[in-house]
């Protein structure tokens, strides 16, 4: 037997580690997750666009992944170099399983990065009435504004989401 300790990987090799982790998040591999957070890997490891691993299964649907990096202690409310977070992204692809997934694990309603915008905001934009009302029986605030100073509603309007931009107003008014 010999008391020698394994090499460290190079920076290279590093790298390449690195790599295949975001990969395993981007295609859901969730036992894979599993196993690399319970042998230490920090659950809100990023990458060099600021994403975390739970960023990247979530904005790619992988609702087991989701799960996993959440139950490991991953942070839903870290955002991204573009300022975004998980349940932005959510919205943005309209998944409302994943949206309530992220809400049953704790994150608020009204959740925003730096720019303000809540998923909300972005289920609005782009006419996801089946999210606009699950969120707002969640208790969305529907006159939040982002750092713009535009709530839901204007971003509707903006976006020429008429439908949900009607549905809005018969909130508000």
């Amino acid at each position: 037997m010999s008391d020698q300790q394994p090499t460290p990987m190079t920076a290279e090799e590093s790298a390449a580690f690195a790599e295949e982790v975001f990969e395993r998040a981007r295609r859901g591999d969730a036992p894979m997750l599993a196993r690399l957070l319970s042998g230490g890997l920090p659950a809100d490891l990023r990458n060099h666009k600021g994403d975390t691993l739970l960023m990247l299964a979530s904005y790619h649907g992988h609702h087991d992944a989701v799960r996993v990096l959440l139950e490991q202690g991953a942070d839903p409310l870290i955002a991204n170099d573009n300022g975004q977070l998980p349940i932005a992204g959510a919205a943005f692809k309209g998944d409302l399983a994943m949206i309530r997934l992220l809400l049953e694990h704790g994150v608020p309603v009204d959740a925003a990065a730096a720019d303000g915008r809540t998923a909300l905001m972005l289920a609005a934009m782009f006419n996801r009435l089946e999210i606009i009302d699950y969120l707002l029986a969640q208790g969305a605030d529907p006159s939040h504004r982002d750092a713009a100073g535009a709530t839901a509603l204007m971003a509707a309007r903006t976006m020429g989401a008429v439908d949900a931009a009607n549905r809005l107003e018969a909130q508000v008014g």
